[in-house]
């Protein structure tokens, strides 16, 4: 098989066995949607202890198009059984809005985890797949880390902690522009109770593109002295800077073993799962103060069609009757504008159409009830 981009499709939802546990498979379609309901046609769519580890620089090769893996990334199974091949977790940790799930999205080269400009956007750990020569590699994309308040907030940390002590490799994403703030020393003080002693840490230094290259250096410098981090690594998950060293890396420090996952599989989650994120991040895009926070959303059905097309039906819950009507917007426009934008997303990931069905229903306790949780990823017992 060539070493080159290729497409990936996303096939019907099924679960395979990994070595961390038992995972599904992405794949899903785009197209119709209601919202409370509004039906509208369409398309859905190391350095040694006490000295500064050693900055890498470099470029990342392709773009992170969505259903596509980054150039050099690709290897077809033939490949890695004809040598010793590699496999295992990497964990991504940092503060909210770090660009975790930024570069989750680059070295999957797909789209798989949701992306906005507002802070605490994911809610659970989100794993993407890639292969990289011999080695695949799950990434692991965690919640950001913050002192919590909310019972939400408790289990969004503790299944981000939880994410990382069982990787095999962990990277710590500090903001170039913000450098070493007291949430970075407290993670970084962390590091030794929450990870087992195998595992492999390095930090990465990200939005490079933001701030003067002098700044980088006693950055770098700063954060070795913290903790003795394997490497530094400067990078752009937005742009692609440095994120190919950085691949690397995560795959020579991977376990040799068997691929954990069939190589066409981008994703773990379930599509149900997916599909919720992806509503979730267009509500959190267009909504704002404390509303995106206060909802959550989840895919009640999936029903399979003969035309190869899906039907998703999912329910956005709010906490307050205020909130539906905010989130529905006057003549329903607000909830029209999420749905298209979420099923144009699930489309061009899933290669097929869908028809997706919105309701808001106003929920003032989901927060506290464990099914709520269950259906997002997390355990109400951790909060």
């Amino acid at each position: 098989m060539q070493d080159s981009q290729r497409r990936r499709t996303p096939g019907p939802d099924r679960t395979g066995a990994a070595r961390k546990g038992e995972m599904a498979r992405t794949g899903a379609p785009p197209e119709e949607e209601n919202s409370g309901r509004f039906t509208i046609p369409g398309e859905i769519a190391a350095a040694p202890t006490g000295t500064p580890a050693t900055p890498s620089h470099g470029k990342a090769t392709g773009a992170a198009l969505p259903g596509h893996r980054p150039e050099g990334a690709s290897a077809c199974a033939e490949e890695a059984s004809a040598g010793k091949s590699r496999a295992g977790f990497a964990a991504f940790i940092g503060e909210p809005n770090a660009g975790k799930s930024t570069l989750t999205n680059r070295l999957v080269g797909a789209k798989v985890s949701i992306v906005t400009h507002k802070v605490q956007t994911t809610r659970t750990p989100i794993r993407g797949i890639t292969i990289h020569g011999k080695t695949q590699i799950v990434f692991v994309d965690t919640p950001g880390l913050f002192r919590p308040k909310r019972r939400l907030d408790r289990a969004m940390v503790s299944a981000a902690w939880g994410g990382a002590g069982d990787a095999d490799a962990v990277v710590l994403l500090v903001e170039a522009q913000k450098g070493v703030t007291e949430g970075v020393r407290q993670i970084v003080a962390s590091l030794g109770e929450r990870l087992p002693r195998r595992t492999r840490v390095a930090v990465a230094i990200n939005k490079i593109d933001r701030v003067k290259p002098a700044r980088l250096l006693p950055l770098a410098a700063e954060l070795g002295a913290l903790h003795p981090f394997e490497r530094v690594f400067m990078i752009s998950a937005e742009k692609g800077d440095g994120t190919e060293d950085l691949l690397d890396w995560l795959a020579e420090v991977m376990p040799e073993g068997p691929w954990l996952y069939p190589e066409d599989q981008i994703a773990d989650a379930p599509l149900r799962l997916l599909a919720a994120e992806i509503t979730r991040e267009k509500l959190m895009l267009r909504l704002h103060e404390e509303i995106p926070y206060q909802l959550t959303v989840e895919t009640e059905s999936w029903e399979e069609r003969r035309d190869g097309s899906v039907r998703v039906d999912q329910i956005v819950y709010v906490m307050r009757d205020g909130h539906k009507g905010i989130v529905l917007g006057k003549g329903g426009e607000t909830i029209k504008a999420v749905s298209r934008a979420a099923r144009l997303d699930l489309a061009e990931f899933l290669g097929r159409k869908v028809h997706l069905f919105l309701t808001v229903k106003v929920r003032p306790g989901w927060q506290e009830e464990a099914e709520r949780y269950a259906s997002i990823g997390l355990d109400i017992a951790d909060s």
